[in-house]
């Protein structure tokens, strides 16, 4: 007996055979589509100790609800510990209280100290486990009137972070004025944004300390409270927090070191998926949970690249 398939047939098995010849393709593309992306999220509420888990928290991607596909701690972290050498030379006094900071750091947070001047970091210290080093490589700050932009010098180190785990955070120490290119007047510097971009691209949370600045018009009201709010937006921005007690010089800053070294061990890394584009985008995201006394830090929008 003849088989014949006749014109339906054979269209139905040309099909088939169309589909099965795409199915990689197609699964490629798809694979393709679905990009990870990774970001830190800090645990602020409740007593700190408790574990946060994957089904506590919500997210929101461009106002959209997005769900959550990894939610995980890592022990290993990155802290680059920035000075800005136009504070005042005052700030050594607080020095102690940062090398205890940096001496009760896990041995797993790789540490390093760098100072902040003519629109660059100079490294006293790479990142390294060795704590006892990066506390030693401390100095005063120099006290310079020089017209310079910490954000700038934060740009400049991040730009030569080396390649590490997704967990990074910087502690920048300075008066958050822009010497360079900032006014006394003006509500936001210009490489303030530019700086919070490239932080939210590399993942990179900043914690962000008033010291007044060595000159004095640098400590005036005005020029003080630009700096602070200055500090703030790139804290909020990149995920971190910013510390102040006014303008004026602060009596300690251990309380500062303690509550970003609690910050610091409250960390998850939270992954969701999401097709990517012709273009790159930088989302807006939202961290929530209905646990009671639970708050997150996050950053304000995420970095996901173009399709290739």
């Amino acid at each position: 007996m003849r088989a014949y398939l006749g014109v339906r047939g054979t269209g139905l098995l040309a099909g088939a055979i169309l589909l099965a010849a795409a199915a990689p393709l197609l699964a490629q593309a798809a694979a393709e589509s679905s990009h990870p992306v990774t970001f830190t999220v800090t645990s602020v509420g409740g007593d700190g100790k408790t574990a946060v888990a994957k089904g506590d928290v919500q997210l929101r991607v461009r106002n959209q609800a997005t769900p959550i596909e990894g939610w995980a701690t890592d022990e290993n972290l990155f802290l680059a510990i920035l000075i800005d050498d136009n504070i005042a030379t005052g700030a050594a006094s607080h020095w102690n209280d940062l090398r205890a900071f940096i001496m009760e750091q896990p041995a797993t947070t790789h540490i390093a100290v760098g100072f902040l001047r003519n629109n660059g970091t100079t490294l006293a210290q790479d990142f390294t486990t060795n704590h006892e080093l990066a506390a030693n490589a401390l100095r005063p700050p120099m006290g310079l009137r020089s017209p310079a932009s910490p954000y700038l010098g934060t740009i400049d180190m991040l730009r030569r972070w080396p390649k590490t785990g997704p967990r990074r955070s910087i502690m920048l120490i300075s008066s958050g004025f822009d010497y360079f290119r900032g006014s006394g007047t003006g509500p936001i510097f210009p490489d303030v944004d530019p700086l919070v971009r490239r932080a939210q691209d590399q993942n990179t949370q900043l914690w962000t300390i008033y010291f007044p600045s060595a000159s004095k018009r640098g400590r005036s009201f005005n020029y003080a409270w630009t700096g602070i709010n200055n500090l703030s937006r790139v804290a909020d921005e990149t995920g971190g927090d910013v510390y102040s007690l006014g303008t004026g010089t602060p009596v300690s800053l251990q309380p500062h070191f303690q509550d970003i070294a609690q910050n610091l061990r409250s960390q998850y890394l939270l992954t969701f998926k999401t097709a990517l584009e012709r273009r790159a985008r930088r989302p807006r995201v939202a961290v929530t949970s209905e646990q009671p006394d639970a708050e997150f830090y996050y950053p304000a929008a995420v970095s996901i690249p173009a399709a290739q």
